[in-house]
């Protein structure tokens, strides 16, 4: 009887040693899969939205260039609105790709073998909760800026002028260049998107 006490009072502190070396080395696992989707992801969305932000941001300089020209149709106050509302979906985008960056850098922190230099999870979650509120931002502008460039080309197709005058007036027909600055819109809104679905995975992933 004695013998048997002795055991098991012996027994439970290797069982507990036992059990925070498996708990530990399952932490720093899972600690490392973690860090890994940070960068693979934080990449991904990085050069995606870097990409389609840098072809998007030269078409519409081109076309507020351009558009300033003196009897250009494109100069109008609708146009005006919706490149306004383009260039600040662009700016934007430029912090989404700031923070998708800073997301491979969490990757790189957490794979650190120095605990004191892996973020908490509470601040990695807030950086995740403001880069989906700048890509839904960035995304609802983009979208507004291109109601408003698309209804002003709508409205010039359609208009009695230019059904008369279009096969006369070239400043009546809607240019490439018209195209080319809804094609820009449709890559940020692509871009944001490609940022939004990058911090939804995240999110999910370090929060599951």
């Amino acid at each position: 009887m004695v013998l048997s006490v002795i055991v098991n009072l012996s027994s439970p502190p290797s069982t507990q040693v036992i059990s925070m070396s498996v708990d530990s080395q399952s932490s720093s696992s899972r600690r490392q899969e973690i860090a890994k989707t940070f960068r693979i992801v934080g990449w991904i969305s990085f050069w995606i939205q870097l990409v389609l932000g840098v072809v998007s941001t030269i078409i519409v300089l081109l076309f507020g260039i351009f558009s300033q020209r003196p009897g250009s149709p494109s100069n109008n106050p609708g146009s005006g609105f919706g490149i306004f509302l383009a260039i600040c979906g662009l700016v934007t985008l430029g912090v989404g790709v700031y923070l998708a960056f800073r997301y491979t850098r969490i990757g790189r922190q957490l794979l650190s073998s120095n605990p004191n230099n892996h973020p908490s999870k509470l601040e990695t979650v807030q950086v995740l909760r403001f880069g989906l509120l700048v890509n839904l931002v960035g995304m609802l502008l983009t979208l507004l800026g291109a109601q408003a460039i698309v209804g002003t080309l709508v409205a010039r197709s359609i208009s009695p002028q230019a059904i008369t005058t279009q096969l006369f007036d070239p400043n009546r027909i809607i240019s490439g260049l018209d195209m080319l600055v809804v094609q820009a819109n449709t890559n940020t809104v692509s871009a944001h998107f490609a940022g939004l679905v990058g911090s939804i995975w995240l999110l999910n992933r370090i929060t599951r």
